[in-house]
């Protein structure tokens, strides 16, 4: 069952604690779709267990700045495409501006996973819950006015 973890190469870099994780119930179907859940697998691992050797961890301090500044950019995007809809006046069909919010939010999911992933748990007030603040309170700023926006206006 470990098959999955396994790289086509015969390397594995997890701890056997995740291997048992993701290798319960799992049944072998073919050699393509073991390659796709390999892949699959590997991907998940690589963001919930980081590895982080010498440069390895520079990368990971540079990747998590970068995901906090589009963290800030896309929530602050969605809350000036909701504040747009305070200038004009009620339309029948959903403009431009409902669909740059709609993107923005659903750019934020894996961006907030990146960020997560990337976060130095060591000191997680300082990497993780203060870069979060702004785009936390930016989101709340944009749903509220997007209720009161639909709901009384």
């Amino acid at each position: 069952m470990l098959h999955l973890l396994k790289s086509p190469y015969g390397t594995s870099r997890h701890s056997a604690a995740t291997q048992q994780f993701f290798a319960f119930g799992a049944k072998r179907t073919s050699r393509s779709l073991d390659r796709v859940v390999w892949l699959a697998t590997r991907l998940t691992l690589s963001c919930v267990e980081p590895i982080r050797i010498g440069s390895d961890d520079m990368r990971a301090q540079q990747i998590n700045r970068f995901s906090g500044k589009v963290l800030i950019v896309l929530s602050l995007t969605a809350l000036l495409a909701v504040l747009s809809g305070y200038t004009q006046p009620p339309q029948p069909d959903e403009g431009a501006a409902a669909h740059i919010f709609q993107l923005s939010v659903v750019a934020l999911l894996p961006t907030i996973v990146l960020f997560l992933a990337t976060a130095d748990w060591r000191q997680p007030l300082r990497s993780a819950a203060r870069p979060l603040a702004i785009p936390v309170v930016a989101l709340v700023l944009a749903f509220a006015a997007l209720y009161y926006l639909e709901h009384y206006r």
